[in-house]
């Protein structure tokens, strides 16, 4: 290992590598081609920082003039390729590495000036370098080494071709390192073609998943899901937490919800522009926010400082996500915990996501409000504050304090201070992790008719409620509810009748107008409903008529003779004068004659246009025979 970058690496605390870190470093491996495989967390930034190191140093501890890039290092996204960013800034301080970074969301022209002053290591994302390398602003001829971090996930998000066409860019004998939380068949294809006898490096801890990660599948009734993150968020007070879902509008409609509540929220999703993602988290990293409400965008390589919890509000759609959203926590060696929030109609999907992943969760309810107070006392009881001797700048307020209140008071006071600076748990409703009981038979009973029915839009919807209120009885006392057109049968449990008559009264009336009568013997619901009347052509409604199709006949019916559709019309004799009708009924008009020869057409003015019996017409015929003027025609 080079001098300069042990420095770097002591000046951070870093006593001992992670297994991953490790078994980069080794001497072996120096300049090979590597696909490593290693869980979230396992500090495999580190890790391909040392890697690259002997290659792009050479036998120099420190970096010559920067000029073209020596190393790409390609991530997913643009947070995670800001985080690298300054992981390796730090790792290679001591060596005078210049590290720039090309990613999308920032103004292009700064990083062409960056890239022309020259740098040392570049860290991008797929599609901003592909822009540069087309564009010219980059040249990748020096370029020494490759790393693809977090590569399923960019296959995943298609970024396969920008892959493929940056790799095609650079020198063959650059060396290729492709680290991936998991190797599937596209990782191992995307390997065999662009690595050359490529080392395979899995990691131990690898074999069981998150192992520092405690997962609890918190059961909630179907409208507590927002109540029950609040009190997780307040149960476990962590100093950082992530709550993800999976769209942008439970995101802006969550981190509302929390800022109203008191907690300090920032929020990170895709329609966010870069700087805002950035100060988001930097937020987070400062202490000025504990809570980042995210969807999946957040879900891949964020390091976040002293992170101990991970909400899923919605579960993911695939136990990869749920893995990459777990790792957020449980990093380097810390403990954590990943809880899932599990509404009814999840429960299945739950189980399934957990099953895949293979890991194994602790299931139960969500925190109640009991126990949320439960932990507030035991964390001001373990406060540090009762341990600490008084100071002398606060002798004053403290004596004057005991002299004015007594012991009872200033207990109070601590603990309504405490109280303001924590939010209010939420009550969650009672969930039954029992199978539901099968229904048994209602029982005797006893029928009752109330005067209202169809016709008075009357529905079980509205009758029940009116019925148990003025009888002064549940629901699970009542039966059947059967509306007829004029009246209501309603069944009640024999057992309940005497109490829902004393509630009743003498005068058997609910709600002052609708009588309700008890029966003898239950109602006969087995004769036929009314049927509707059917309405006539004409409109008018008449009683119901059914009508019977006649029984076919045996032998064929002779065919009836076709009727005639028009009688022989009389010749024309003359054409000036119009033709007249046959017989009374006018069934028939003779055909005008055809006009072969311009001769042949009779003088005087053209033929009215339009339909022929018009009353414009009729009139324009008119005034042309008496030799007159025609009647004008009316301008549209």
């Amino acid at each position: 290992m080079k001098q300069t970058i042990a420095d770097a690496l002591a000046r951070k605390g870093y006593t001992t590598l992670t297994p991953v870190q490790e078994a980069v470093s080794v001497q072996e491996l120096e300049g090979r081609d590597l696909l490593v495989s290693a869980q979230t967390g396992s500090g495999k930034t580190i890790g391909f920082g040392l890697a690259i190191a002997s290659n792009i140093l050479g036998d120099a501890e420190v970096f010559d003039t920067s000029g073209a890039p020596l190393a790409l290092v390609i991530a997913p996204t643009r947070e995670l390729a800001m985080q690298v960013k300054r992981e390796l800034g730090w790792l290679y301080a001591d060596a005078g590495a210049f590290i720039t970074s090309c990613v999308g969301g920032m103004d292009m022209r700064d990083e062409r000036r960056a890239l022309a002053r020259g740098a040392h290591i570049v860290v991008a994302t797929p599609g901003r370098l592909r822009d540069h390398i087309m564009r010219g602003s980059i040249d990748l001829t020096a370029v020494r080494a490759v790393v693809l971090d977090e590569a399923d996930e960019m296959l995943d998000l298609g970024f396969r071709e920008d892959l493929e066409f940056i790799l095609e860019e650079t020198p063959k004998d650059r060396q290729t390192l492709l680290f991936s939380a998991t190797v599937p068949r596209a990782i191992a294809n995307l390997a065999t073609r662009y690595q050359r006898d490529a080392e395979r490096v899995s990691t131990v801890s690898e074999r069981k998943q998150h192992a520092d990660i405690e997962y609890r599948a918190l059961k909630v009734a179907p409208r507590d899901g927002e109540n029950a993150i609040i009190n997780v968020l307040r149960y476990y007070e962590a100093p950082n937490a992530i709550v993800f879902c999976n769209t942008r509008a439970m995101v802006g409609r969550l981190t509302a919800r929390l800022s109203n509540r008191g907690f300090s929220v920032v929020a990170l999703s895709g329609e966010l522009t870069q700087g805002e993602r950035s100060n988001a988290l930097q937020a987070m990293r400062d202490g000025r926010a504990r809570v980042c409400v995210a969807t999946d965008v957040a879900a891949r390589g964020i390091d976040l400082p002293n992170l101990d919890l991970v909400v899923h509000a919605e579960l993911p759609n695939s136990h990869e996500t749920l893995l990459h959203r777990s790792g957020r926590t449980g990093r380097a060696g810390r403990k954590g915990v990943s809880t899932l929030i599990v509404p009814p109609a999840s429960s299945k999907k739950a189980e399934r996501l957990l099953k895949f992943a293979k890991l194994t969760a602790q299931w139960g309810a969500a925190p109640s409000a009991e126990e949320v107070n439960a932990q507030d006392l035991a964390r001001m009881f373990g406060s540090e504050d009762w341990q600490e001797d008084v100071a002398d700048s606060e002798r004053t307020s403290v004596d004057e304090l005991v002299a004015k209140f007594t012991p009872e008071q200033l207990a109070a006071a601590y603990v309504r201070q405490y109280k303001r600076q924590h939010s209010a748990p939420e009550e969650l409703s009672d969930v039954t992790t029992a199978a539901p009981k099968p229904q048994t038979e209602f029982g005797p009973s006893v029928w009752f008719s109330l005067s209202e029915g169809r016709k008075e839009n009357a529905s079980p919807r509205y009758l029940l409620p009116m019925v148990c209120k003025a009888g002064n009885i549940t629901k699970a006392d009542v039966g059947a509810i059967r509306i007829a057109e004029d009246v209501t049968y309603i069944e009640i449990r024999e057992s309940s009748v005497p109490g829902f008559l004393d509630a009743i009264g003498p005068d058997m009336k609910i709600e002052g107008t609708k009588d309700i009568v008890r029966l003898e013997t239950a109602p006969d619901f087995s004769k036929p409903a009314k049927s509707k009347p059917q309405r006539d052509p004409k409109g008018k409604r008449g009683p119901a008529k059914f009508e019977t199709r006649p029984p076919r006949l045996a032998e064929p019916q002779p065919a009836k003779p076709r009727k005639k559709t028009a009688t022989a019309r009389p010749e024309r004799t003359d054409t000036n004068t119009k033709p007249k009708r046959d017989d009374a009924s006018g069934a028939g008009k003779a055909k005008k004659p055809g006009r072969k020869f311009k001769s042949d057409r009779p003088k005087g003015p053209p033929p009215p246009k339009g339909k022929p019996n018009s009353k414009k017409n009729r009139a324009r015929a008119a005034a042309s025979k008496k030799g007159g003027n025609a009647v004008p025609m009316r301008k549209k």
